[in-house]
């Protein structure tokens, strides 16, 4: 089990969800800090189920095809609190695929370099002004910290950043 897990059992602790709701809470709200694909969540749904950490109803409206509602069990809401403490606990082990590219900077000419990293900065300054313009919500602060973290780290990315690009310049 993964944060995934716990991200979907901590959606279904607050509600009961069919699957598009799910799948659209994480698209709207939730896709600057994590990224799900549909059928990665289906697929953890009916593992989850198949644990018994959640349960699954049908439900019709009308002539609509009926939907599975998914629904978070005793045992689901242990293991939600299980992973939430180790979740909290553990320190990220963090890898940046861009850190590849900074190890062969030197095969590059100074000025090839230094433009590409302007273009990389560039990326970073508008994925710095999108978090900024995220506005509070009302769900819960543990999302407004989340996007404050992801904020605070991009913005550290950043400044470090210029640095490198600054003495790039000045060799």
């Amino acid at each position: 089990m993964d944060e995934r897990t716990l991200l979907l059992l901590g959606i279904l602790k607050s509600q009961s969800l069919h699957g598009y709701q799910i799948n659209e809470f994480i698209d709207k709200n939730l896709s600057r800090i994590a990224s799900m694909k549909k059928a990665t969540a289906y697929a953890i749904l009916d593992k989850l189920n198949a644990a018994g950490l959640i349960s699954v109803r049908e439900d019709q409206n009308g002539n609509r095809p009926p939907r599975k509602v998914y629904s978070i069990t005793p045992a689901g809401e242990e293991e939600f609190y299980l992973l939430l403490r180790g979740n909290l606990s553990e320190q990220d082990i963090t890898s940046f695929k861009g850190d590849i590219g900074l190890m062969f900077i030197d095969h590059l000419s100074k000025e090839e370099a230094i433009d590409c990293l302007l273009l990389r900065l560039s990326g970073l300054t508008e994925q710095i002004e999108e978090l900024q313009q995220i506005p509070k919500h009302k769900f819960s602060r543990g999302i407004d910290l989340s996007f404050k973290h992801h904020l605070v780290c991009k913005q550290a990315e950043r400044n470090w950043l210029q640095s490198v690009i600054e003495e790039l310049k000045k060799e």
